[in-house]
């Protein structure tokens, strides 16, 4: 054995890789993370006593391999010295304790990475944890990631949005929890004793982002016979324009939910509301995130126009057929975007061909943020359930309501002595139906859609190619 281990270490002096993911201790974490994952249950314990239950010494053995890699790969990140030894120690509390609900409240606080936003700075981050939009069960997972954060980046950040929290990232490889839709690296989906008073970081893929607006956005166009303008064009087939793009839409759209006329709570954490208000903020935040674009464009700012196309394009072509039907406030905040732009006839859907008016675009783009910037401005005027019906005047003014639905016919429809909480249950999971272009639209990108679930950059120029 002990000549296996001084084996291992020459090579790795011979080789001396830089990347996390060449060096030899890589495939052995990963390996070592995939094999316990089946075994834990959706809280992330392991029961050793259901059926196909491992040994609780191979358990042991298994997380041991993870905690040995992890001292292995930690000298290629001494920025994250810290939070690896803290992580070791997790790791090895969790399985003395018999392998309970996990708690990594340590190695959680000790990893900091929005204090140090430089670009191309590689992570290597091992937590128990859901993946938003992929896995919902308190795994273990492995991923390796690289921070994005150009010079341009942190300019814009300094001088005019500030965000110390944010971080832009890429892939750079990861465990099965992340081979799915999920593109965010959140602290509050890891496995902890307690919440921390505060979080201290956020993390959004943007390869993930992009290499998906590539793939869908091309076939969107092509089914619905769109001619894109040269520059849009030139865009929607380079990957690094396009993540430069989405890491600026972020980090715009980020900081958003705490700026501007709010209620209390702007991002409605642990409140119970119907879902077209979730939708309404979400597309707030995204609409924000294009109205600086167009300010940003006319400052020079060269990513500006492509973040104005990112986000037109992922919000009418992907959001509204992606996910299911049950309560989809991003879908419907993809909707409304639609619906708006074609009353106000800057799209157009004429001879099963669409038609983009680029120039009023921005215009009036700009125009449906400032009524929900209106809707939120008089809403600190009103109670909440009064609140919640001017969002619902609000988006069936371009939607088309559910024929069934109680919220349609008003408040006289609605049993108003019950708490507004209670009157949530009286919404229609489908609350808007697709219209019937999208209904037409999911059926053609369905496969395309499916096609994402897991992609990188490499997927996307693949296809490219």
């Amino acid at each position: 054995m002990t000549e296996i281990l001084v084996q291992a270490g020459a090579e790795e002096r011979v080789s001396s890789p830089t990347r996390v993911i060449e060096h030899p201790a890589w495939p052995v974490l990963k390996d070592a993370v995939e094999r316990i994952r089946p075994w834990q249950s959706k809280d992330g314990s392991i029961d050793f006593e259901g059926e196909g239950a491992p040994e609780r010494a191979e358990a042991t053995a298994a997380v041991e391999r993870v905690a040995d890699a992890v001292e292995r790969l930690a000298p290629l990140l001494p920025h994250d010295a810290a939070y690896h030894e803290a992580l070791v120690k997790d790791l090895r509390h969790w399985a003395e304790g018999g392998f309970a609900v996990p708690d990594f409240l340590d190695s959680l606080l000790a990893f900091q990475p929005a204090a140090r936003r430089e670009d191309g700075l590689q992570h290597l981050v091992v937590f128990p944890m859901y993946t938003q939009n992929g896995n919902p069960d308190r795994n273990l997972e492995a991923v390796v990631l690289r921070m994005v954060w150009p010079d341009w980046l942190a300019e814009l950040e300094r001088t005019r949005y500030d965000n110390p929290l944010f971080c832009g990232i890429t892939f750079e490889d990861f465990t099965s929890g992340y081979d799915t839709n999920s593109a965010v690296l959140f602290p509050e989906t890891i496995a902890v004793r307690e919440a921390p008073e505060r979080f201290s970081w956020g993390g959004i893929f943007c390869d993930r982002e992009a290499a998906r607006f590539r793939r869908v956005t091309e076939a969107a166009v092509g089914l619905l016979g769109l001619e894109l303008p040269e520059d849009i064009a030139a865009m929607v087939h380079d990957q690094k324009r396009c993540e430069e793009a989405f890491v600026l839409w972020d980090m715009v759209h980020d900081r958003t939910h705490s700026h501007g006329d709010l209620p209390f709570d702007p991002f409605m954490i642990k409140q119970r509301q119907p879902f077209w208000m979730y939708g309404l903020e979400e597309l707030r935040c995204d609409l924000t995130a294009f109205k600086e674009a167009v300010k940003l464009q006319a400052d020079g700012v060269p990513q500006a126009r492509d973040v104005q196309y990112a986000v037109l394009f992922d919000r009418m072509f992907r959001f509204p057929v992606t996910g299911d039907r049950v309560r989809n406030y991003d879908g419907l905040g993809g909707q409304l975007l639609f619906a708006y732009l074609h009353k106000h006839d800057v799209v157009r859907w004429t001879d099963n061909k669409l038609a983009i008016d680029w120039e009023r675009a921005p215009q009036v783009t700009n125009q449906l943020c400032a009524e929900i910037e209106k809707l939120y401005r008089d809403g600190i005027d009103r109670p909440k359930l009064v609140h919640w019906f001017a969002g619902y005047e609000l988006v069936s003014g371009y939607l088309a309501p559910h024929p069934g639905s109680k919220w349609a016919k008003g408040p006289g429809a609605l049993d108003l002595d019950q708490p507004p909480r209670k009157l949530v249950d009286d919404v229609l999971p489908d609350e808007f139906p697709l219209s019937m272009f999208y209904e037409a639209l999911s059926k053609k990108l369905k496969n395309v859609i499916a096609s994402t679930k897991g992609i990188t950059a490499d997927g996307a120029d693949r296809l490219a190619a």
